[in-house]
């Protein structure tokens, strides 16, 4: 088997390839409702959260544009905390949907810093929510989000986070403690792709 040794799609084990080739089950029957329940259920153990929890049939940009949309309203001010290609993308997502997007841009190649995203939230007290990427895929930075979280929550603001590229298990929090998250099926679980986690 050729190996992929990229962020996504990643090779697909042999039961999800056996599991794939079966036919078709109706999406409105019993059996579909059940198996739905079923992963809803375990994804919500998995992310550590009572809240609910979406499957979208979508890339990982209409993920983030999924959360936009569900959790922001036109002229909306979001700080949007960039360090690299996926952070402009989650930053511009919120601008063509009509937030007033306030950038706090970081060099490329070095995390964010927690003091700076402090700093951001004292200046402008109308900011509705903040934007991070938690891994930034295109610099291959993590950025600290126990400790944007704990700067969020101190100043009662919504955190809205592109964790397409994390790796679910190394993320430091648990998505309880997040207001809303993106996560993306096969960069981390060794699935087809075709779903966002939302």
């Amino acid at each position: 088997m050729e190996e992929l040794r990229i962020p996504g799609p990643t090779p697909l084990p042999n039961e999800i390839l056996q599991a794939m080739s079966k036919q078709m089950i109706n999406h409105r029957g019993e059996e579909f409702g059940r198996i739905l329940n079923g992963v809803t259920d375990k994804l919500k153990q998995l992310f550590q959260t009572k809240n609910d929890v979406f499957l979208l049939t979508s890339s990982g940009t209409g993920g983030l544009e999924a959360v936009i949309v569900n959790t922001l309203s036109p002229d909306d001010k979001v700080l949007s905390v960039s360090n690299g290609v996926f952070g402009e993308r989650f930053a511009t997502i919120a601008g063509q949907f009509g937030a007033e997007v306030i950038p706090l841009r970081f060099e490329w190649g070095k995390a964010a810093d927690v003091d700076a995203v402090r700093q951001a939230l004292q200046a402008e007290p109308k900011i509705k929510a903040v934007l991070v990427t938690h891994n930034e895929t295109s610099t291959g930075v993590t950025n600290d989000l126990a400790s944007i979280s704990s700067v969020v929550k101190e100043f009662d603001k919504l955190l809205l986070v592109d964790a397409i590229s994390s790796r679910l298990m190394s993320m430091p929090t648990s998505l309880a403690r997040l207001d809303v998250s993106c996560l993306k099926d096969m960069r981390y679980s060794g699935i087809s792709s075709g779903i966002s986690l939302f």
